[in-house]
């Protein structure tokens, strides 16, 4: 039996280390080499990055799903994890299948996480930015307005899923950037050394670095805001553009990366500006993990499962709710509870409930 688990535990290893490498080359192609690559090149190159991001990703999820399920029914429950990792299924089989078939448009991953994170919809109404001067001689205005109705529709979906059922809903059920590769390659991380528990040191400096992603992702927001209401701020479109991009590839997705690398999947989590958003409403939603069903038997197994250093025993010790801001609601405490004390809860969850 361990030497099974560990041939699993190799292979899903090695599915994310492949999943990383062709995300790093085939992305480096197409923001980089492909803008000054010959028409045919370019046009290879982003047919390759398109179909790496909706069908080879939607692969890796469905197979590492798999394998995550089998590795974790050998050792813990996994009630909360499997509904997690339905969640991420459905969600890239809707955003990376379906729905670019349905509306004959390949990049409307672009459009799946709401604002903060991006404003390329914002720069999709403005006819003076570069994704638009790109994107309309393809998509035409049609193509634009269906992108934008995905779009709003991927909006009302979040916003109001995260209202009745907290950051759960986004970051632990429906997110395709960070969100899904934290479930689904669960076991492999990290893929060098053992997995350590962030220290508070670190867990400062994540925090000033979350609220500064937080006020750098509302400030492009402004930028397009007021440029859409013509109010110039800064007429280099381009550029402001470009910066967005640049901190995408940098921060974002080589970071997140290199978080699964050498810490934890939740890495990029702690600074995410789309997930900050929505833990400020999911307090709005009452989001909670109580710890009072049963008895608490101090085992600390709660903390040392949780993705994101969050201190429940202390809590749940005393039987006091758990509302911290960095809580994704991925339910790993909750499976992990062998007195089943804890669960995950939202003002609504709760008004069911009873």
């Amino acid at each position: 039996m361990m030497k099974e688990t560990e041939s699993e535990r190799k292979i899903l290893k090695g599915l994310l280390w492949t999943y990383i490498a062709l995300c790093i080359l085939i992305a480096g192609l197409n923001y980089g080499y492909a803008t000054n690559a010959p028409e045919a090149t370019a046009k290879l190159i982003a047919w390759a990055w398109h179909f790496y991001e909706n069908w080879l990703k939607t692969g890796f999820i469905i197979v590492a799903s798999i394998l995550t399920i089998r590795l974790l029914n050998k050792t813990e429950r996994t009630t909360m994890r499997k509904k997690n990792l339905k969640g991420f299924i459905v969600a890239a089989l809707v955003v990376h299948i379906a729905s670019p078939l349905i509306l004959n448009n390949n990049e409307l991953y672009f459009f799946a996480m709401p604002l903060p994170w991006t404003t390329v919809p914002l720069q999709l109404l403005s006819e003076n930015s570069s994704f638009y001067i790109d994107r309309f001689p393809i998509w035409g205005a049609t193509g634009i307005t269906m992108a934008l109705i995905f779009y709003l529709f991927v909006c009302g979906v979040v916003f109001f899923g995260t209202l009745l059922l907290g950051r759960r809903w986004q970051c632990s059920t429906i997110c395709l950037f960070n969100g899904f590769a934290s479930e689904v390659f669960a076991p492999a991380f990290p893929l060098i050394g053992k997995r350590k528990q962030a220290l508070p040191n670190k867990i400062r400096a994540l925090t000033i670095l979350k609220w500064t992603f937080f006020v750098l992702a509302m400030l492009f927001t402004l930028y397009w805001i007021f440029l859409l209401s013509d109010v110039t701020v800064f007429e280099n479109y381009e550029l402001v553009g470009r910066l967005e991009i640049y901190k995408y590839l940098s921060a974002e997705l080589l970071m997140m990366m290199f978080f699964w690398v050498v810490f934890i999947g939740r890495g990029y989590c702690y600074y995410c500006p789309l997930g900050t958003t929505l833990a400020l409403l999911g307090k709005v939603a009452g989001q909670k993990i109580v710890t009072n069903r049963t008895e608490c038997i101090d085992c600390k197994q709660c903390n040392q499962t949780c993705p994101m250093a969050i201190d429940i025993n202390s809590r749940s010790i005393k039987g006091e709710p758990v509302t911290s801001l960095r809580c994704v609601g991925c339910g790993h405490c909750v499976d992990a509870c062998p007195t089943k004390t804890l669960r995950y809860s939202t003002a609504f969850l709760s008004w069911i409930s009873k």
